[in-house]
């Protein structure tokens, strides 16, 4: 059997978001920590079951960041949407970025990798030359499903 505490969000994180937005000499009641968390599992769990029921009706297994977007809206919270939408965009731009940067330095090594392996490899006979075929650039590209507002 589950635990009831194994469902709920970690009581040291809710209290340290808690201490984020209060004064640096207030303190915080454990109830009280302990009534945010029972709140925010409650609302996190809210939100994802219903975008976990649009995923099924699609068909899918898994939830997506759009999903999530989808589901504020659906019910009602606009303004987090809104900015769990711009959150996400930065958050895919950021991923990108990086991928890019990987794939820069993936393929200057490769080239650097390339080159010293082509000159250790050159076998050199009497009639001809040969080297070995070039590395496969390897690129990661990621899906972009379009955020459609629930009707």
């Amino acid at each position: 059997m589950v635990d009831e505490q194994d469902k709920l969000l970690p009581i040291a994180n809710v209290g340290r978001i808690m201490k984020q937005i209060l004064p640096p000499r207030a303190k915080i009641s454990k109830e009280a920590k302990q009534t945010m968390q029972e709140c925010a599992t409650e609302f996190i769990s809210f939100v994802t079951s219903e975008a976990s029921d649009k995923c099924h009706k699609e068909n899918r297994k898994t939830v997506n960041g759009d999903d999530i977007c989808w589901a504020l809206s659906a019910l009602g919270f606009d303004d987090y949407a809104g900015a769990i939408v711009r959150y996400l965009h930065k958050y895919r731009e950021a991923e990108r970025e990086k991928a890019n940067q990987s794939n820069k330095v993936t393929s200057s090594q490769d080239k650097d990798e390339e080159s010293n392996h082509k000159r250790d490899q050159t076998v050199v006979s009497e009639q001809q030359v040969e080297t070995l075929t070039p590395l496969e650039s390897r690129l990661l590209g990621k899906g972009k499903s379009p955020l459609t507002k629930p009707s």
